[in-house]
């Protein structure tokens, strides 16, 4: 499981005083593109080469409300990985008490710059070793 803290800003809450829901999925997106740095290689990078991750599926479950200037843990994990698609897994984490504020998870495809779908395990191997690594 890989980390990644972020303080809430203003912007992000609602009339309420929480996060409005929307901004979880680019948190998602926040922890994602810091999890592929682990592998040795950013997601840019990964782009660069030619494989685009575009987003099949996506669900969140939000337990309870994060609020202005809260500092959160993004968690991320690499639940599967095929040639074809791969899934990450997320939890939102309140850093003061630890409280599980949102899970979630988003499938991605692997394809080329034209949304052609690939096999990345064929066509880069080396993305897709590294990749495994991190399972």
């Amino acid at each position: 499981m890989f980390r990644t803290k972020i303080t809430v800003r203003y912007a992000e809450t609602d009339s309420m005083g929480v996060v409005h829901h929307s901004r979880y999925f680019p948190w998602f997106e926040v922890g994602r593109t810091e999890f592929f740095k682990t592998c040795g290689m950013s997601y840019r990078e990964v782009e660069e080469r030619g494989v685009l991750l575009p987003l099949l599926d996506c669900y969140a479950k939000f337990i309870e409300g994060a609020r202005y200037q809260d500092d959160v843990w993004i968690e991320v994990r690499l639940s599967r990985l095929g040639v074809a698609k791969c899934g990450f897994e997320y939890k939102i984490i309140r850093c003061a008490d630890d409280a599980l504020l949102a899970e979630g998870y988003t499938t991605h495809g692997f394809t080329d710059k034209s949304f052609k779908p690939l096999n990345l395990k064929k066509k880069y191997p080396e993305i897709y070793e590294a990749l495994k690594t991190l399972l």
